[in-house]
């Protein structure tokens, strides 16, 4: 640990106002553990918009994603107790004999999302649905719908069983039927009997009619490009293993404090140590390639890791459904963890990443993540040539600046593809069908110029 920061707390509020602001998130809440112990809790902004109510540390958002860690969690124990085996075929649960290049799918496999099938899409589809941004039905309402709707999903399988890594809700959802199959009780008690009461998260459900009965709770919202900010719902029902648990920051505390623990939470073993340990340690390596000196991205069990946060094993996930998102992080080594629930839909592995950096004394925008982006980011804007003849629109998506030109009443959008972003001048170029054309952006007195093939224009402003 570089060591902490005096000012860590004054820095992480200000950013969260900053973000929030910056992002139109409505409400946000955050916990941070520290040597195992409760360090920090807040909530920021509203819960409720119309209603003027603000976000707490016990105000209950959906989970998202991160609902997959208590899934694999609840697997974990069945494992223990010789209810099940991580190396059974899955087929033996479940009616759904799915064997991508004749290769059978193992439990072990859809824990780390290594099936060998494609990602899917059920869940994107039915989140829109249910928030009405959809064009397309599909009428999965049950885990039985959703094995209806797999048939046929090995013709696109992308590897055998274990070799690759693929995102899939729908291999979460098979899941929790396969714990319903070995515990002999449903997925939702046998969480809540297992995991959510020894662990003491009484305010944790998946089911509306207790979320119902409680009076902090967010409300979920979609925010737009142009900061309106729309109501939704949540997911309930019966799709919820890869999902759909409802939570606070300050239960979360508790989950967290577990895995930090090796698996127990004051003196009771919720998982063994090898369990615990089993979940965070690499199965298999993601898809995504890292940028230079960032690391390796793995998933385990349930959880992600990303190695080389400032020299330390990054734990986590994050989570999102229309109008509610999350995001779990933790540093075994240092016995550190973090949670953000937010009812905005933002995706919020930077604001947990940022905290954890500012607690480990460290300069988030020091990493190469960061200094890519800010890279990026100085070259978006509006570009005009000579006596501003035409002009240009940079903006960028992701990690990718997208070159926006018009001809007449066309408009063309093209990637930049970066060749070279360490030197002064930063270069890439923009691909045809027949051709490359090669783009430089230079800085000279003082004003940023993109030169174009044979083009020269001159920033502008912003986009």
């Amino acid at each position: 640990m570089a060591g902490v920061k005096d000012n860590w707390l004054e820095e992480l509020q200000n950013f969260l106002f900053q973000r929030m602001s910056a992002s139109g998130i409505p409400g946000l809440s955050i916990a941070i553990v520290k040597d195992k112990e409760l360090a920090y809790e807040r909530g920021f902004g509203f819960r409720d918009i119309n209603l003027g109510l603000r976000s707490t540390p016990q105000t209950i958002y959906c989970t998202g994603s991160v609902t997959k860690t208590f899934t694999a969690t609840a697997v974990m124990q069945l494992h223990e107790n010789g209810r099940l085996s991580i190396e059974d075929p899955v087929e033996e649960y479940v009616p759904f004999k799915c064997r991508p290049f004749g290769e059978t799918i193992l439990i072990k496999h859809l824990l780390s999302h290594a099936s060998g099938l494609p990602w899917l899409g059920y869940a994107e589809t039915t989140l829109a649905q249910t928030a009405g941004r959809s064009d397309r039905w599909l009428p999965i309402c049950s885990p039985q719908d959703l094995l209806v709707f797999m048939e046929g999903a090995e013709e696109w399988a992308l590897s055998k069983p274990g070799q690759w890594n693929a995102y899939l809700n729908e291999g979460y959802i098979l899941l929790g039927m396969v714990l319903e199959k070995a515990s002999k009780t449903k997925y939702a008690d046998y969480v809540k009997e297992h995991i959510l009461n020894p662990l003491q998260m009484h305010r944790s459900t998946f089911y509306e009619e207790d979320v119902r009965k409680e009076v902090d709770v967010a409300t979920p919202y979609i925010v737009s490009r142009d900061g309106e900010k729309t109501p939704a719902r949540y997911p309930y029902g019966e799709m919820i293993s890869d999902g759909g648990l409802m939570s606070s920051a300050s239960d979360m505390v508790n989950f967290m404090k577990m895995l930090l623990s090796e698996g127990v939470f004051e003196n009771r073993r919720i998982l063994s140590t090898e369990s615990a340990r089993n979940m965070m340690e690499p199965k298999v390596r993601t898809i995504e390639e890292p940028i230079e000196g960032v690391g390796r991205r793995y998933y385990g069990y349930g959880l992600r890791i990303k190695t080389n946060f400032f020299g330390q094993n990054l734990i986590h996930h994050s989570g999102s459904v229309y109008g509610s998102s999350a995001y779990m992080g933790l540093i075994p080594r240092e016995k550190l963890g973090v949670v953000v629930l937010a009812n905005g839909g933002y995706f919020l592995e930077d604001v947990g990443e940022y905290a954890l950096a500012l607690i480990l004394g460290e300069d988030i925008s020091e990493t190469p993540a960061s200094r890519r982006v800010r890279t990026l980011d100085g070259l978006t804007g509006t570009y005009k040539t000579f006596r501003e003849n035409s002009r240009y629109r940079v903006t960028r998506s992701g990690g990718i600046l997208q070159l926006e030109s018009s001809f007449g009443q066309a408009t063309f959008t093209t990637p930049l593809i970066p060749v070279d972003l360490e030197g002064e001048t930063k270069r890439f170029r923009v691909y045809g069908v027949d051709s490359t054309t090669p783009v430089e952006f230079v800085k000279q007195n003082g004003e940023t110029f993109m030169i174009y093939g044979s083009n020269k224009a001159k920033r502008a402003g912003g986009p």
